[in-house]
């Protein structure tokens, strides 16, 4: 081998760092420009510049990607690690450090999928924390003399609300103006909370005894600045009691479960935050009746009292029946001494007429005489017994002498037809006909003697012998 000899490379053009470096990124930019990527969301850092940078991964690649702050502000969704998504932009290469990346212009959620696994796993991670639990709910006063509200200063929620309140019970209502939509939106919503919470009370502006955080319907891209971790958590650390009036009444995001009470609209929420005024009216002046009513009895009754007083005492108007009783009761106990004693003297009387011996001879005497009288009924039912037997074996012989079995043993026989009907008369019977005939010992079959007739002039009738026909 040559040593002398040139390798083949030795005739290409020679590059610097920063030539071959920035044509790397114009041979990207050229060949790529913009694109748009699907993938989950890696590692997510907010620079303090407001820029934000990501890596954008599948199972197999990852590729880093950074997001300039005017874009960001513009983002409905905060970004999240593992949140499926899909971005726009243009791939380029960043020569400082020899690596290509994507400067992302659009970034939103894959589908509404994508947004409900996040919101689902944020939900399990703040109920697992204890936030949405009811131990920690406040009771709404009854009463409020301050409302105040969080939402949008533009557009029909904050009109409902106020016209509502007015129409129910005029109250002072504040309002604190903040963005319901957007990246900003979460930061402003949780900070008008700390904010109400923080006030300092003034004759002019007093601090609110209820919030209410309020917003029309919307997507769930709109409504998401409520689900937000930090406007949970603001609401759950709020010593006023809050209401939530997020969207419409099928539309629930996270501040509506750390919320001390959820309305399903905002015009709900003043409902539920005063009462009626008119109704209140009334319930007192039917107070005030009752009261009235109440005291006209109390004065009533007080009246009864004095006239009560001018009666006589009990014990004066008892004082003759008990005398009374006290002489009948002296009376009545030497009568019932007297009376138990002669009942004595009667009993002792009787008891010395009753003697063993008289009632032994009694006893014996009763018994012979039913002796007696169970021979007699013995006697009497046995004849009974006997002269009926008599009568039923004379019943019996008749009734053999009248069946016919003992028309049979005389000599006579039964005939039947085939179906076994018994035939009375000849007449009906024809030649070759069968029937059956019962003796007292057995039965036979039988045919009808003769021939058929026939369809010819009626020969001169003779006299039938239905007796010699049968045999």
């Amino acid at each position: 081998m040559n040593n002398d000899s040139k390798s083949p490379a030795s005739n290409a053009h020679e590059y610097s760092v920063s030539e071959l470096a920035f044509s790397l990124k114009r041979t990207v930019e050229d060949t790529f420009g913009r694109v748009r990527v699907r993938g989950e969301l890696g590692r997510v850092v907010i620079a303090k510049s407001g820029h934000m940078y990501v890596d954008i991964k599948d199972d197999k690649a990852v590729i880093a990607s950074i997001m300039w702050k005017g874009s960001v502000s513009r983002l409905p969704v905060r970004p999240e690690e593992g949140m499926e998504v899909v971005v726009e932009g243009k791939l380029t290469t960043y020569p400082g450090r020899s690596q290509y990346q994507l400067v992302i212009d659009k970034l939103e959620p894959a589908g509404v999928g994508a947004l409900m696994a996040l919101l689902e796993k944020r939900k399990k991670m703040l109920a697992a924390e204890g936030l949405f639990s009811d131990e920690h709910k406040q009771e709404l006063p009854y009463l409020p003399q301050t409302i105040g509200v969080i939402t949008s200063p533009t557009g029909a929620v904050i009109r409902d609300i106020l016209h509502r309140v007015e129409d129910r019970f005029p109250v002072r209502v504040l309002v604190w103006p903040v963005l319901v939509q957007g990246d900003k939106a979460a930061a402003q919503i949780s900070g008008a909370i700390t904010g109400f919470n923080n006030y300092n009370e003034t004759d002019s502006l007093p601090r609110p005894d209820i919030i209410i955080v309020a917003r029309g319907g919307g997507s769930i891209e709109d409504l998401w600045c409520f689900n937000e971790e930090n406007v949970v958590r603001a609401a759950f650390a709020s010593e006023i009691p809050i209401i939530s009036a997020v969207g419409h009444e099928t539309d629930w995001t996270l501040i509506d479960y750390v919320a001390d009470h959820r309305a399903p609209t905002p015009t709900a929420a003043a409902e539920i935050a005063v009462p009626v005024r008119a109704e209140l009216m009334d319930t007192v002046e039917d107070f005030g009746l009752r009261l009235k009513r109440g005291l006209a009895r109390n004065v009533e009754r007080k009246k009864l009292g004095f006239a009560a007083a001018k009666l006589p005492r009990l014990d004066a108007v008892l004082a003759a029946p008990r005398q009374r009783f006290d002489l009948v009761v002296g009376r009545l106990l030497p009568s019932l001494d007297i009376g138990r004693k002669a009942h004595a003297s009667n009993l002792r009387a009787v008891a010395a007429r009753l003697r063993p011996d008289a009632l032994t001879r009694d006893i014996t005497r009763k018994s012979e005489v039913l002796n007696n009288l169970s021979r007699e009924v013995f006697l009497s039912m046995g004849r009974s017994l006997q002269q009926s037997r008599d009568r039923l074996d004379g019943a019996g012989k008749l009734l053999n002498a009248y069946s016919y079995q003992g028309v049979l043993e005389r000599g006579y026989a039964l005939v039947t037809d085939a179906d076994g009907k018994v035939i009375r008369k000849g007449k009906p019977l024809k030649p070759g006909q069968s029937v059956g005939l019962t003796f007292t010992d057995g039965k036979r079959a039988a045919v009808i003697d003769g021939k058929p007739k026939r369809h010819t002039k009626k020969p001169a009738q003779k006299p039938k012998n239905i007796q010699g026909d049968l045999f």
